[in-house]
């Protein structure tokens, strides 16, 4: 089953892939939230940069699990963007809500933080040794090329999805493009990168001025 925790008709053929995730009350629901947290626990754990860092780690979760999907995840960051707090703890909440509502936001987002706090409590005991440790410094300095090349390989996700309606690179052919392009948001994206560098409004404002425009030609 790949990693999976199949209940007895998974294991006997009887069941769908994901019955033991959508399955309501009981030892299953107990369990997929479990895997929710674990889930969102490596994330934390190992999603160093911020919240755009979490990207690589949510495209793997939409092909491993059915919480949400590849073409979702653009709307998930418009959403987490759009809202008060930071990217990644927004993108756990709504992940978890999806997959089990408030209780599944408050796992989703236990499991994000809770590697965080244990580290920097761990870290504040012992701070200036670490400020100044010459391998902890190493550490960083190889982590910090390899944390834009994830971002860099997400966004890039990101943007096909946003501007071709296609959320696979591999879907798209010299021969499909033009079928597959969205004319309307490829002006939007343009318009947009001209405006926000010409003009330096706050981002709550193209945020919204792109809602709105979405909103009237139902983009």
């Amino acid at each position: 089953m790949g990693g999976y925790f199949p209940c007895l008709d998974c294991a006997g053929g009887g069941g769908s892939r994901y019955c033991c995730f959508l399955r309501k009350g009981g030892e299953g629901e107990m369990m997929s939230l479990l895997i929710l947290i674990f889930e969102f626990f490596k994330i934390g754990l190992f999603s160093v940069g911020g919240g755009l860092a979490t990207l690589p780690f949510l495209y793997r979760l939409a092909d491993k699990y059915p919480w949400f999907s590849a073409k979702q995840i653009p709307d998930m960051i418009a959403v987490s963007e759009s809202t008060p707090g930071p990217l990644g703890i927004n993108m756990a909440t709504y992940t978890g809500f999806q997959h089990s509502g408030v209780i599944g936001s408050i796992a989703a987002t236990f499991g994000l933080v809770l590697p965080s706090v244990i580290i920097i409590i761990l870290i504040s005991k012992v701070l200036e040794k670490f400020r100044s440790n010459k391998y902890v410094e190493y550490a960083f300095y190889g982590l910090r090329p390899a944390v834009m090349g994830l971002i860099a390989a997400a966004g890039f996700g990101v943007l096909i999805g946003a501007l071709f309606h296609s959320a696979a690179l591999s879907d798209l052919t010299l021969s499909n493009l033009g079928s597959y392009i969205g004319i309307e948001e490829c002006i939007l994206f343009v318009v947009l990168l001209f405006a926000t560098n010409k003009w330096k409004r706050h981002p709550i404002f193209y945020i919204v001025l792109s809602a709105i425009v979405g909103i009237v030609f139902a983009l």
